[in-house]
Parts: C-alpha cells; sequence; structure tokens
C-alpha cells in the first residue's frame, strides 16, 4: 500500500512541478488569441479529437481565445466516393464543379465542424460551430492558378471551378466571441461578391484569420513533426528569411512548402508567430506553448 501511495504521490509531485513550470507562459499569452488550424488523417480518430478538445477548453479556461479552424479533405474525398461523384486534383488543390462545392459545404459545415463543436462542448467548453459565410467572416474570391507548359513555355490559366481564397477577413464576429466564454469553430467555406461558395484551403483560411486578429500564434496541425533538416532532424526555430532560404535548397519541398507559405504570409499580416505541429503527438499544442523546448516547428519575423 505505502509503495503504491508513494508513486501516487510522485505522480501529484511531477504534475504539480509541471503546472508550476508553465506559470510563465501562461501569464505571458492570457488575453491572446491562438488559431489553430486543426485537420489531417488525426480527425479520423475519436481519442486525438477528444484530446485535442480537451487541450482546446483548457487553453479558453486559462484566458488564451483559441480560433479553430479544421479541413477535412479525407472525410470529402470519402463522401464524393459515395455518392459517384468523380474528383480530381491540379497542384493538389480539389477541382470544384457546382455538384462538387455543394458537397464540400455539406460536409465541412455540416457533419465534421459540428463533431468538433460536440467534442469542444463534451469536455466542458462552449463552442460554435461558423462557416465563412457567417457574418461574412471569410470574403472569397476565385484562386487562379497558371501552369507554364514545358514543351511551348506558354502559361495556362487552369480552372479550377469554385476553389477560392481569402479576400478579407471580418474580424468583427471573432473579437465578439474573444470577449465571451465562446470557442469559435470554423469551417473553410468562403462567400463571394455575389453570393457564391468557395471551397478554401484550410491552412490558408487559418492564415488569413491568425494575420487578421493580430494572433500571438497561428499552430498548424499536420501529421508531421515539423520541418525536419536534410539529415531527418527536427528544425525547432527559424526566421522567415531562413525558411525561404530553406525553400531555395530544397530542404522544404513538397507539401510542406504551402504551409511555410502560410505561416510566412501570416506572420507578415501581424501574427506574431507561426509554428508547424504533429497533431496526432498527445497535447501537442500544450507542450509547445507552455514548455521552453516546444513540439515543432516556429516560424517568427525574426
Amino acid at each position: 500500500m505505502s509503495k503504491t501511495t508513494d508513486k501516487s504521490r510522485e505522480a501529484w509531485l511531477a504534475k504539480a512541478k509541471t503546472l508550476s513550470e508553465a506559470l510563465p507562459y501562461l501569464r505571458r499569452y492570457a488575453g491572446k488569441t491562438f488559431v489553430v488550424k486543426y485537420g489531417g488523417h488525426a480527425m479520423g480518430d475519436d481519442s486525438v479529437t477528444e484530446t485535442f478538445a480537451r487541450d482546446v477548453v483548457l487553453l479558453k479556461q486559462v484566458g488564451i481565445n483559441p480560433i479553430v479552424v479544421h479541413g477535412g479533405g479525407p472525410q470529402i474525398g470519402q463522401m464524393l466516393e459515395r455518392l459517384k461523384i468523380k474528383s480530381s486534383f491540379i497542384d493538389g488543390l480539389r477541382v470544384t464543379d457546382r455538384d462538387t462545392v455543394e458537397i464540400v459545404e455539406m460536409v465541412l459545415s455540416g457533419s465534421i465542424n459540428k463533431q468538433i463543436v460536440a467534442a469542444i462542448n463534451a469536455a466542458g467548453g462552449l463552442a460554435v460551430g461558423l462557416s465563412g459565410k457567417d457574418g461574412n467572416l471569410i470574403q472569397a474570391r476565385k484562386l487562379k492558378r497558371t501552369r507554364r507548359e514545358t514543351d511551348s513555355n506558354i502559361e495556362k490559366i487552369l480552372d479550377l471551378g469554385f476553389v477560392g481564397e481569402p479576400r478579407r477577413i471580418n474580424p468583427k464576429i471573432l473579437a465578439t466571441f474573444a470577449a465571451s466564454d465562446i470557442i469559435p469553430v470554423i469551417a473553410p467555406i468562403g462567400v463571394g461578391s455575389q453570393g457564391e461558395t468557395y471551397n478554401i484551403n484550410a491552412d490558408t483560411v487559418a492564415g488569413a484569420v491568425a494575420g487578421a486578429v493580430n494572433a500571438a500564434r497561428l499552430v498548424l496541425l499536420t501529421d508531421v513533426a515539423g520541418v525536419l533538416d536534410k539529415s531527418g532532424r527536427l528544425i525547432s526555430e527559424m526566421t522567415i528569411d531562413e525558411a525561404r532560404g530553406l525553400i531555395r535548397d530544397g530542404t522544404i519541398h513538397g507539401g510542406m512548402i504551402p504551409k511555410i507559405e502560410t505561416c510566412i504570409s501570416a506572420v507578415e499580416e501581424n501574427a506574431e508567430a507561426a509554428v508547424i505541429l504533429d497533431g496526432r503527438a498527445p497535447h501537442a499544442v500544450l507542450v509547445e506553448i507552455f514548455t521552453e523546448r516546444g513540439a515543432g516547428t516556429l516560424i517568427s519575423a525574426g
């Protein structure tokens, strides 16, 4: 019995020590806004979602204002497959025609958004789901992409359909939530000038929101630990200039490039810093925010 008691006491002391070490960070970030993008394959794991929801509620309880932006690419693909709607990609972006955008909106603003809202509420928070259409939160325009033909060297305009990019973020509605107990959960659906619906990359939306609200942190939860150097080791911190240099020399490549570009854009638009984390790691957000070492790759102005 005494051994069990001693072990329990050690565990309690360890928890108390952790809380004590977190105090400077609690004081530093009190009243600050954190934009957290939740996506990737971690969204399909109920236990990961439950842990994520508890962490978000904790942020709100200690005085931080979390704003959650979520993705849902795999879930959209599954629904399109069930409905036998063919889908194609150009440069990693889903070509979205009128039929597809209706399904995208249904999945993002409907089932996924409400699942995350329900998880946060079950963890003791008070979450409200939104899409970019609500309160004209995300005013969007059609995303324009070009591709240069290798044979003719002619630049060709690509038509991605109803794929958009943020034109303006309306921060007023988010300021209202920040002054309350409510945690906003945003689906990356934008509205065009004629009321049309646009499917927008969730990372891009999170970055635009972080810049618009002058967030202390943009947190991108992904399926990787962060940015790795050419030896496969995690780079814990870098400036914007260093990040651009790593893109030029090929250290940052593939799907990591648009994520880094989103982080750079957010910081240049007045977010204090951005960080890329592995969303599958337990309590990754808390480790990043409340410990000296952090858990991922931090990008700052320098």
